[in-house]
């Protein structure tokens, strides 16, 4: 048999390895089947062309199946969706959707790269006009069409694709709500992080734009609203609360596309994705699977996991094309590294946060550091916030995130590269970064993170978050506060639970702490001095001192922002 190499799928996965397997074997006939319209193109691009930063979404479509034809030699056939796998006799029954036509085609080797699908909630409304999705380009066009008589928006969902398209209707002028059932915004994020994109949106960006933003929490969609002409006008919550609105986002995340794999008897892996191996090779041979459709391997947890990124699905379209053309290459897994803008906010992630690392048994501790991105005298200097994880007893980073309007995905992709070289963070500390004043401090702030990460580790210092404040103050009464932002007429300020405010003299402080024998909790308004005095005093002696990790700029502790306003 002629050697014929199948693609189902043409977005990601699909046409990486058509493309990198036509580099690799010349003389191949390769076939690529997908039931879209357009092939090749960014899907993460789509709020953004919605938002008119460009005007054609042609700009997001990085070869035509023409181009293919006539510079690779590759037959693309849109609008061809694929019905069964027959892995007996290595065939594929193909639907031409434009005439109807159903036929077979064999194969020698096989590529599902059927991507993902969003998912849709089964509730009443659902089928109303401008109630839309946002997957593929046809979801983008249709959205950008329908926005011309739109005045009101709700998004479902308060994820990436949520607040990239939060953006886009707020720069048309559109009022737009978000309803999230989950307790925080950016599920990706640590909780703490999550709160602080949040205080930014509703404190800076709300105050600032005529057509209004409302985030709700907490509240699912339970129905869909429509008027007489079958266009959306309400939606109804869990909690009972009515939104009008011209136009309903569903952006709730997506599932794999199995069902084609899982009908031919292709093994489904536990994250409900197709089960591959380090070659993208199926539990059938010559059956291959890649992008959104297949699984990942996580190389933190050493655990299967499932995040659909098109950086990801690239990397496994080329890794299967060199396999399927007699090559020999592995994907090595996965951080789960991801980055969004929201506003002139950077949200960036990698490896495990602290929900994944509970979840497979890690025991951790974290830094919480607010730092200019820059040195501080620099006009450009922007504050981001980083948030660094480790592995108790090895050392071993296993998380990085940052968010900001400085530069935050920089630091996150070097936490990548130190996460996957496996260091510690005792090797981390020393690593040689680069330094001017235009772009990072003299100790760049994820080494400053790291630093205080490290005192951590060794019990130098002992770190509570703000939201762990609360119980603490609750449970020791006699607790002091101490505010270490510097000194006021050569006086410390100290409130204690039980009697209140007092400025005690700089000379005093440390008598004055050994008499009453409370327990000690220090903050700043970044952690950096809270963590240095911390420290002095454990090293004299003190025992029960902690410091408020990540200062006041990362509270959500409602007792101490009142005390520390005072």
């Amino acid at each position: 048999m002629e050697k014929h190499l199948v693609i189902i799928g043409g977005v990601a996965a699909g046409t990486k390895a058509a493309a990198k397997a036509r580099r690799e074997d010349p003389d191949a006939k390769i076939s690529l089947y997908t039931d879209e319209k357009y092939i090749s193109y960014s899907a993460c691009g789509m709020p953004y062309y919605i938002e008119n930063l460009f005007d054609s979404s042609d700009r997001l479509i990085v070869r035509t199946k023409e181009e293919f034809k006539e510079k690779e030699n590759i037959d693309i056939y849109t609008e061809h969706k694929a019905l069964q796998i027959l892995p007996d006799s290595k065939e594929v029954e193909i639907h031409d959707l434009i005439n109807g036509k159903i036929f077979k085609v064999n194969y020698s080797k096989l590529l599902i790269a059927t991507g993902a699908y969003p998912i849709k909630p089964p509730i009443e409304g659902m089928e109303l006009k401008n109630v839309f999705t946002l997957r593929s380009i046809t979801d983008g066009i249709a959205i950008k069409k329908a926005l011309s008589d739109v005045k009101k928006a709700v998004i479902v969902g308060a994820g990436y694709i949520g607040f990239e398209m939060l953006e886009a209707f707020i720069a048309q002028g559109i009022s737009t709500t978000i309803v999230e059932l989950s307790p925080q915004i950016l599920p990706a994020l640590d909780e703490d992080l999550a709160f602080q994109v949040q205080k930014y949106i509703e404190d800076e960006i709300a105050p600032k734009v005529e057509a209004g933003i409302e985030i709700i929490l907490k509240d699912g969609l339970k129905l869909i609203i429509g008027d007489e002409n079958g266009r959306v006008k309400h939606i109804k919550t869990n909690s009972g609360r009515v939104i009008e609105t011209d136009l309903v986002l569903i952006s709730v995340g997506v599932k794999p596309n199995v069902e084609l794999a899982k009908n031919a008897g292709i093994e489904i892996g536990s994250t409900g994705a197709i089960k591959v191996n380090s070659r993208m090779q199926t539990n059938i041979e010559d059956i291959y699977a890649a992008g959104d459709c297949a699984e990942q391997f996580n190389t933190v947890s050493n655990t299967p996991m499932w995040v659909p990124l098109g950086s990801t699905a690239n990397k496994q379209g080329r890794i299967a094309a060199i396999n399927m053309t007699g090559g020999h290459a592995e994907f090595k897994g996965v951080l789960g590294s991801a980055v969004t803008r929201i506003f002139d906010y950077t949200v960036s992630i990698t490896g495990l946060g602290e929900k994944n690392a509970h979840r497979y048994g890690i025991d951790f501790e974290t830094a919480i550091i607010p730092h200019k991105d820059r040195a501080g005298y620099m006009p450009e200097a922007e504050k981001i916030v980083i948030k660094m994880l480790a592995e108790k007893g090895t050392g071993r980073i296993i998380g990085v995130q940052a968010i900001g309007k400085g530069d935050a995905d920089k630091r996150v992709n070097i936490g990548a590269t130190a996460i996957s070289a496996g260091m510690t963070i005792d090797e981390f500390v020393d690593t040689d970064l680069t330094y001017a004043p235009p772009y990072s401090p003299s100790i760049d702030p994820i080494l400053t993170a790291a630093q205080v990460l490290q005192g951590k580790l060794r019990k130098k210092t002992g770190a509570i978050s703000s939201r762990e404040l609360e119980k603490y103050l609750k449970q020791h009464k006699a607790c002091c506060l101490v505010d270490a932002r510097g000194f006021d007429d050569n006086k410390m300020k100290v409130y204690c639970l039980q009697n209140g405010s007092e400025n005690i003299e700089k000379e005093d402080f440390e008598q004055f702490l050994k008499e009453t024998e409370r327990k000690v909790v220090v903050y700043c308004e970044e952690g950096i001095e809270s963590h240095i005095t911390a420290q002095k005093l454990k090293e004299k002696g003190f025992k029960d001192v902690k410091f408020i990790d990540g200062g006041l700029e990362c509270c959500t502790c409602k007792k101490l922002s009142e005390l520390s306003e005072k």
